[in-house]
């Protein structure tokens, strides 16, 4: 495989064409390398428009889910991000290069461990991950400007909106199989909190955020 000429296919023929246009976005897609951070076992689909199997029924989402997740969060360097979801540790990377640092939570100890590998083999400096269950309360380092939910809830919990500082950003993929909807949440000068839906997709759920997920891989 041609990684480079995959690459850029994946840029110009899946996210592109998901009104992902931020140059700064698709730049930062070219300097990632997803493939490094996907298991060897599924190397061949770093760059396909699917999700990545990742172990114990979790997994990476599609590139342009991640990539238009990233545009519509307009991620400062000044930043503070909370992700919830390691995974394989690569939106966590893209978090990163945009963030001031990232926090990124992780309930399941094997992806915890791979997160953390990733991240260190790729260079990434200003990104931290915790093992531990996100959905049992606050997290340490709060409030933050950004929040990331990798994954599906139910519903967000209102632990987790809390935890935005005024002005702040959460995208979540909200809902029930079949159809879910990814949502932008931005929190006012007070305790409420402006939704825009953004587009429908669907995701596996969340470890510990609800019932559980219906993939299987």
């Amino acid at each position: 495989m041609n990684i480079e000429q995959a690459r850029f296919n994946m840029i110009e023929q899946q996210i592109r064409p998901w009104e992902v246009l931020d140059q700064g976005v698709l730049s930062l897609l070219s300097i990632v390398k997803r493939e490094d951070f996907v298991p060897p076992a599924y190397r061949s689909m770093a760059f396909v428009d699917t999700q990545v199997p990742l172990p114990h029924g979790q997994s990476m989402l599609e590139p342009k889910i991640e990539a238009r997740l990233l545009q519509e969060l307009a991620v400062q360097r000044h930043e503070r991000v909370l992700e919830i979801g390691a995974g394989s540790g690569y939106m966590a990377a893209l978090l990163a290069h945009k963030a001031q640092h990232v926090t990124t939570v992780e309930i399941d100890p094997d992806l915890a461990r791979m997160a953390s590998e990733n991240l260190k083999h790729a260079w990434v400096l200003n990104a931290r991950v915790i093992e531990a269950d996100a959905s049992a309360g606050l997290v340490v380092d709060g409030p933050f400007d950004v929040i990331v939910l990798s994954g599906s809830v139910a519903e967000v919990p209102r632990s987790l909106l809390s935890q935005l500082k005024p002005g702040g950003r959460l995208t979540a993929i909200v809902g029930q199989l079949p159809v879910m909807h990814a949502v932008l949440m931005t929190r006012g000068d007070d305790a409420g909190h402006a939704t825009v839906e953004l587009f429908d997709t669907a995701a596996p759920r969340l470890i510990g955020f609800g019932e559980p997920s219906r993939f299987a891989f």
